[in-house]
């Protein structure tokens, strides 16, 4: 079965009823559909093929709802980039990727402007106008295109970081996107008719896993344009909001909205946590407002769930042998997880520190034309996540560290490479390091450590702004410390991140 089949079979089962809340727009499944075709034929008008590539940037708007449904209906692969990126980064996804066309919201054509003259598969830059969009979409067909598409041809590639933070793309296929889809809500209370489920994060990235197993159930989307703790609050009482995925860093901030405690969550079902740590006291604080609906997961882009775990199972502190609030979450009855030595890849035993592997449906075959960076991830059919932990008697997965030194910074890759090699530029600069520390918000975050070559030479805000102006804002360090005393090093002279990271991290439970 392909994603299109299946999306429009349910539509037309549920025509009349709710599938969509977009701003002010509040949609049918059958007026959604209509949308969406329309805008597959624009994309197909505008020279797309069939298995062809199309980029976009853009918000969760209307719009973005229209982008996703009309590449599946139209069988053109999304190639979704993210707003936070530098222009770099969107280069790098639209070139190795092929896109012939991207679909760009007007607020970002900045962004991308230019780059049909530097990528030589790129033949249209589609800027979206808001003023102008509704006449544009109404003015192509509403006739199902309904190419033929084979469920192991390519839905989607998303796009993952790398060590020295290039993009890498993680190519799925239409049976990719059911399988995970499947597996995610598998654990989960069943979507009813006309439940809600809130996409805070965009639906490009993590929230999109829920889009399509909402709409095959029957249940209703709803998109958040512009995230902000108190309105969305306010929107998941009012709309009554089923399901929802937040990062730690917006449960943090949707705890701290005066009142939330007192509101009615009674609709709620689940409240999904993941894509970063959180603290055992948020959880119980979480708990403590939304009862049994809060639920934790761990997975990466390369494959996800390795870990869905109701509060039944993880706000528990009476499993001899677990501390399930530390761990990630319970390993999921459709994924299997091993730990291994990180360097000659054999089976720890349990309860002993390694690398997390996994294997599950859905998952990474091979990073999009990168041989190298696969080899380095799928070993004997295992992806390898660079992640340290264990696995206890009873199933828990707990995560202590990360081998590639990765700072996840509210539920964003940073690789602290790409920060010294843009700090390393500065002139005063002799030496730098950058870890992750805590962040109360955001779960940890960037934190630079510089040796300048003379005192006075370094000024923090030009180390912070230089960072954001090459990299985005939000991969700019959250503090910088500078002085003339050489970096810690190592017996054999290397600068090691875990020695300058362990004295910020100690008591805070992140190791064994």
């Amino acid at each position: 079965m392909n994603i299109r089949d299946a999306m429009r079979r349910a539509a037309g089962f549920n025509r009349d009823k709710p599938a969509i809340i977009a701003g002010d727009y509040r949609l049918t499944f059958g007026e959604a559909w209509e949308r969406g075709t329309r805008l597959a034929n624009a994309l197909l008008d505008a020279g797309l093929k069939p298995g062809d590539a199309c980029g976009s940037l853009e918000d969760n708007t209307v719009e973005a709802v229209d982008f996703f449904l009309g590449c599946a209906i139209a069988g053109v692969i999304r190639v979704p980039l993210y707003a936070r990126n530098a222009r770099s980064s969107h280069l790098s996804m639209l070139d190795h990727t092929d896109c012939k066309a991207i679909v760009v919201a007007e607020h970002y054509a900045d962004q991308v402007e230019g780059m049909e003259n530097e990528i030589d598969t790129l033949d249209q830059v589609i800027v979206r106008s808001a003023a102008g969009y509704e006449d544009w979409l109404a003015g192509f067909s509403s006739e199902d295109p309904n190419p033929e598409i084979d469920e192991n041809e390519l839905y989607v590639i998303r796009h993952t970081g790398g060590t020295t933070g290039h993009p890498k793309g993680v190519p799925f296929t239409h049976k990719a996107w059911l399988d995970i889809g499947r597996n995610w809500f598998y654990t989960m209370p069943p979507v009813g008719e006309g439940d809600v489920c809130m996409h805070i994060a965009p639906i490009s990235h993590a929230s999109g896993y829920q889009f399509v197993p909402v709409w095959l159930s029957g249940g209703c989307n709803l998109v958040v344009e512009k995230y902000a703790a108190a309105p969305v609050v306010d929107q998941m009482v009012t709309e009554k909001v089923s399901y929802v995925f937040m990062a730690p860093t917006m449960v943090g901030d949707v705890m701290n909205v005066p009142g939330v405690e007192m509101q009615d969550w009674s609709s709620m079902k689940v409240l999904l946590i993941g894509a970063a740590p959180i603290t055992e006291a948020n959880v119980r604080k979480a708990y403590d407002i939304w009862g049994d609906s809060i639920c934790s997961l761990y997975g990466q882009s390369e494959g996800v769930p390795v870990t869905i775990s109701m509060a039944n199972e993880w706000v528990r502190d009476d499993i001899p042998g677990s501390t399930p609030m530390r761990s990630v979450g319970r390993i999921h009855p459709f994924c299997d997880v091993k730990i291994a030595d990180p360097d000659t890849h054999a089976l720890m035993p349990m309860g002993e520190e390694g690398e997390i592997c996994f294997k599950n449906d859905g998952q990474l075959t091979g990073y999009w034309r990168n041989e190298s960076a696969t080899e380095k991830t799928v070993y004997d059919g295992w992806v390898h996540t660079g992640d340290i932990g264990y696995v206890d008697q009873n199933g828990y997965l707990y995560m202590c560290d990360r081998k590639d030194d990765m700072i996840l910074s509210g539920g964003y890759n940073i690789w602290p490479t790409e920060l010294e090699n843009v700090i390393a530029t500065h002139p005063g600069v002799q030496e730098v390091v950058v870890i992750g520390v805590p962040n109360e918000r955001f779960g940890e975050s960037p934190y630079a450590l510089i040796m300048e070559k003379e005192a006075g030479a370094v000024k923090k805000e030009d180390i912070i702004d230089m960072c954001a102006t090459e990299l985005g804002s939000y991969k700019k360090p959250s503090d910088v410390e500078i002085g003339l005393n050489p970096l810690p090093r190592t017996p054999v002279g290397k600068v090691s991140r875990k020695m300058i990271r362990e004295p910020y991290w100690e008591g805070l439970g992140r190791r064994k």
